[in-house]
Order: C-alpha cells, then sequence, then structure tokens
C-alpha cells in the first residue's frame, strides 16, 4: 500500500495597508489562491508588528506609506525583531530612494501595485524561500539611480542635515526643484520618476509645509533655504 502524501502547507501571509480597500481587496485576493493563507489585516506598520508577533506568518506585504510607522521603518523592526518573515514591499512608488531605503532594511522583493495576482503570489512565495523578485519598474530605477550617479555633472542638491516639517530628502530636492522653477514633467525627467509619483510627492510636500498651491510652496522653500 502506498503511503499519502500530504499537501504542502499553506503560505502565511499577513497584509499592511493603510487604505481599507485596498488592503481588503488584497486579502480577498490572495484568499483565493489555494497555497496562501492571510492570517492578519494591519492599517498601519505598528499594528503590522503586532500581527507579524501574534501570528508568526512566513511573509507579510507592505505597503511604504502608512501612519503612525511608515513600511520602511516597520521593515527595518521586522527584520530585527522577526528575521524568519519575509518582506514584500507592495507600493505605488518606484523611485529609487524609496526602493534603495526599504531593501537596506530587509525587504527581499519589491512590487509596485501594478502587479497582478500572479506576480504578488510568486514574489511571496520566493521570498519565503530566500530570493527576491523586483518589478521591472523598480529594476529601471535602481539601473537609473546607477546611472545618473555615474554620468551626471548637473546633480541636484542633496539634503542630509535635519529637514523641517517633517519633509523627507526626495520631498526636500522636488521643493528645490520647483523653487527653481522645474515643472513636474522636468521633476520626473531629471529624477527618473513617473509624473504620478511626482504628483504624489508634491501633495504630501503641500500638506506638510501647509502650502495651499505652488507658490506658497516655494515661499515655504525660500524661507527655509531650501533652494
Amino acid at each position: 500500500m502506498t503511503g499519502r502524501t500530504d499537501p504542502p502547507a499553506a503560505l502565511r501571509v499577513v497584509v499592511a495597508d493603510d487604505q481599507a480597500s485596498v488592503r481588503e481587496g488584497l486579502v480577498l485576493l490572495l484568499g483565493l489562491l489555494p497555497d496562501i493563507e492571510v492570517v492578519g489585516a494591519a492599517a498601519n506598520g505598528e499594528e503590522a508588528l503586532e500581527l507579524v508577533a501574534d501570528k508568526h506568518p512566513d511573509a507579510i506585504l507592505l505597503d511604504l506609506h502608512m501612519p503612525f510607522l511608515d513600511g520602511t521603518e516597520t521593515t527595518r523592526r521586522l527584520t530585527a525583531e522577526h528575521p524568519a518573515v519575509a518582506v514584500v514591499v507592495l507600493t505605488t512608488y518606484a523611485d529609487d530612494s524609496s526602493v534603495l531605503a526599504a531593501l537596506q532594511a530587509g525587504a527581499r522583493s519589491y512590487l509596485t501595485k501594478d502587479a497582478d495576482r500572479a506576480d504578488i503570489a510568486q514574489a511571496l512565495r520566493g521570498a519565503a524561500t530566500g530570493l527576491s523578485v523586483l518589478d521591472p519598474a523598480v529594476r529601471d530605477a535602481l539601473v537609473a539611480a546607477a546611472t545618473r550617479g555615474t554620468h551626471r555633472q548637473d546633480a541636484p542638491r542633496e539634503f542630509l542635515e535635519d529637514l523641517p516639517d517633517g519633509l523627507t530628502r526626495r520631498e526636500a530636492e522636488i521643493l528645490s526643484m520647483m523653487a527653481r522653477g522645474m515643472a513636474n514633467p522636468d521633476i520626473a525627467s531629471e529624477l527618473y520618476l513617473s509624473a504620478h509619483t511626482v504628483k504624489s510627492h508634491i501633495n504630501r510636500i503641500f500638506a506638510k509645509t501647509g502650502s495651499p498651491d505652488r507658490a506658497a510652496a516655494v515661499r515655504y522653500a525660500q524661507h527655509h533655504d531650501l533652494v
């Protein structure tokens, strides 16, 4: 009598995204796959850490921009506190600074939200076995960053000091370019970003600086010596 082989255990996954519609959609999407079990869903980084500590998943699917504790810092803490849990980033942002920050924090794979269910499932399974999967747009951003660092003569100003009102280095860089009169398409081309990503950065700049429009943001940049 031939012994029966049990099917492999389902991959246990936590989903973390601050947008309820996206989070619920991912839970539903992954829940349809027979070899993936979603064991929890978090709305921010702090909830994600608590769920991972409680559920001990194999992998976490994580957005970068979340309240209370952003995805990069959440990744850093997950890597330190739960090294066996594979972190897969799924986000709107594919600019080089976001990608590098996440990978340096310990993310094994990085996808944009254009990825389909098969791509996400493949990245989760691969990351859980130690493999890295990078979205094509992410690979392009990394190559562009490397090329830019080698060949560009007129690199934008780098901001290493403490920045006002919680601005990130990337936001300060874009604000500086705005203050120098550059339009969004020019900024996107200069930084190898999509127009959507530049617009998202500018919206966050407006919110953080209390600027109702571009002219006010430029005045803010001048006042804070960010030009």
